[in-house]
């Protein structure tokens, strides 16, 4: 370990670095607020630059009491950073400069989800000319369209049954972002979804037990081929073979044994 720094918020859940190397952003869900970090040039992080809180609630009184920030995403044009929260039912959009290490939150915007839809994580293209956030209490997908600084909302898509909702987690693109990927802790499944380039509108494919119990996490590999779906509650990584033409998945039978993984990330 290089270093620690406290970034004075509850119940962490996810940082990210920006495109420079010298930013890092830090969300807090049980105080509904994040921070920035500087990042040293010998890696450490420094002192807290800036904090910032939400406020608010949603309708569901049992996990939207308050401001939930469940992650910091950096557009891929380093410019804006997208902060879904849970408890508020908003992916904020703060202008980033990446100079100054400084979010704008004069000029934030919001994409307001459906309420008690809960959003938790997003992913865009790297065009930045579309959105996926993935909504943790209904399960359902909510697709964004950015032309310039202005966001909307396209289309909404939900194939979790009801009975299972509460409990989405994880999103993420294929490598030739022909497809998207959902986990859903609920019934221990990966949902596949088949991309219009053109639209950015997704269209159902399958849905694929992870044989495990509550998937949280999981990570495509750069190649496209393998997929890895991290099982917190059966303590292990199941590992998958992706077919790159039509995105299905196949279960390879091979496991990698950890307690409780919850996130798992590729190393160069």
């Amino acid at each position: 370990m290089v270093n620690k720094q406290s970034n004075n918020g509850s119940a962490p859940c996810y940082v990210s670095i920006d495109k420079t190397g010298k930013w890092l952003f830090a969300g807090n869900y049980s105080s509904g607020n994040l921070t920035v970090h500087p990042i040293t040039s010998n890696g450490s992080i420094g002192i807290i630059h800036q904090v910032v809180q939400h406020r608010g609630s949603g309708p569901n009184k049992g996990r939207q009491e308050s401001a939930h920030v469940h992650c910091t995403y950096v557009s891929p044009d380093n410019r804006f950073l997208y902060v879904p929260d849970l408890g508020i039912d908003k992916v904020m959009i703060y202008p980033f400069n990446a100079q100054t290490g400084r979010l704008d939150t004069a000029q934030s915007s919001a994409i307001t989800i459906q309420a008690g839809g809960g959003p938790r994580h997003i992913v865009l293209t790297k065009n930045g000319k579309f959105g996926y956030i993935i909504e943790e209490l209904s399960g359902a997908i909510t697709v964004v369209g950015r032309k310039g600084d202005q966001h909307s909302i396209i289309q909404r898509i939900n194939n979790l049954p009801a009975q299972y909702n509460g409990a989405s987690a994880d999103i993420h693109l294929s490598p030739d972002e022909r497809f998207l990927y959902t986990s859903h802790r609920g019934n221990s499944t990966i949902q596949i979804h088949k991309i219009d380039t053109k639209t950015g509108r997704l269209s159902f494919i399958a849905e694929q037990s992870t044989n495990g119990n509550f998937p949280r996490n999981f990570t495509i590999h750069p190649s496209g081929k393998w997929l890895l779906a991290a099982n917190q509650k059966s303590n292990d990584i199941t590992i998958f073979k992706r077919n790159v033409q039509t995105g299905l998945l196949t279960d390879t039978q091979h496991r990698i044994s950890v307690p409780a993984p919850v996130c798992l990330q590729w190393i160069d």
